[in-house]
């Protein structure tokens, strides 16, 4: 059994792993640390996990007595806790936020999306989890990339759930606003294009075309559906070949024949992707669940990985069957 931290344990994406770790086979919570709820039962932030747990929030921080440290903080926040407290040599980190996603020589995080960097992951000591857009995103091309047929510009709408704007209420997230509501943010200059254009250009170093990226804020809790279309003169047959064989070795990521909802991936670590071509352009759906494939899903695959379990370990997860 491989022992666990979570620092900011009150946010959605640790109640997430919270609830995903507790029925994981291999792995323990040592602690869960939230300096504003130190003392409070989780079940008394995290409802859902009514009688799945007796944990409760700590202020204490016990790095030495735990094999991986899972960061759910605030943007900005894993660096300064990286940079004001000595980490253990040996204690593996995985980290949420965006703080390292853009890799460096100045730190030694690896950029954690299992379908680009498995065999990194798997040798890594730390590792930035993807963001959720970026995710979604990148898995629908790709298989592009990696046979250079990247040669145009991206142009990508993409609608998540309100969970995605984390649990601090915000004028945007409230109820009577978000309800039977939808609006465009940040087009063109959303902080998950970096990562995007990074990831792109390590399968095709010669990409420089623009990603035209169009986020919404959809009124439903959770689920991310992005639209991403280019001009692509290749065969559809042939096109789903290509994206067949890149995914064939990755169990999360499927090549689906039916245009995907939502309700397909909402509560499951999967993507699903669907390719149609309508005279020389390509369109690929793309959807997943935000909170487990775009945050703590992800995170849990990218730990398997580093422990060397089965990457689907505590991940058998199934969406409603309505």
């Amino acid at each position: 059994m491989i022992k666990v931290g979570i620092i900011g344990g009150a946010g959605y994406t640790a109640g997430e792993l919270i609830r995903l770790l507790i029925n994981h086979p291999q792995t323990e919570i040592a602690f869960v640390n939230s300096t504003s709820n130190a003392g409070n039962k989780i079940t008394d932030i995290h409802e859902g996990l009514y009688g799945e747990t007796d944990l409760t929030f700590t202020d204490e921080l016990p790095l030495k007595d735990i094999d991986i440290l899972f960061f759910c903080t605030a943007h900005g926040d894993t660096k300064k806790f990286i940079e004001t407290h000595d980490i253990p040599e040996q204690l593996k980190l995985i980290d949420l936020s965006m703080d390292y996603r853009i890799e460096s020589p100045a730190h030694e995080f690896i950029y954690g999306l299992p379908e680009l960097n498995r065999s990194r992951i798997c040798k890594a000591q730390r590792i930035a989890n993807p963001g959720c857009f970026a995710t979604c995103i990148q898995l629908a091309v790709l298989p592009l990339a990696k046979h250079s047929l990247l040669n145009a510009e991206l142009h990508v709408n993409a609608i998540t759930g309100s969970t995605g704007a984390g649990v601090k209420p915000s004028p945007t997230t409230h109820f009577s606003w978000r309800n039977d509501n939808i609006s465009v943010y940040k087009p063109f200059i959303h902080q998950h294009l970096a990562e995007i254009r990074q990831s792109l250009v390590q399968l095709q170093n010669n990409f420089l075309n623009e990603i035209n990226f169009i986020p919404m804020r959809g009124d439903f809790a959770r689920g991310i559906l992005a639209t991403t279309y280019l001009d692509c003169p290749i065969e559809l047959k042939d096109l789903k070949e290509i994206y067949n064989t890149y995914y064939c070795e990755h169990p999360f990521t499927f090549v689906t024949d039916k245009n995907p909802d939502l309700k397909q991936v909402v509560n499951t670590n999967k993507c699903l992707v669907y390719l149609e071509k309508y005279n020389g352009k390509l369109l690929i759906v793309s959807i997943i669940d935000n909170l487990i494939k775009g945050a703590s899903g992800q995170a849990i695959q990218n730990m398997n990985l580093m422990f060397g379990f089965d990457e689907m370990t505590g991940l058998h997860l199934k969406p409603s069957a309505f």
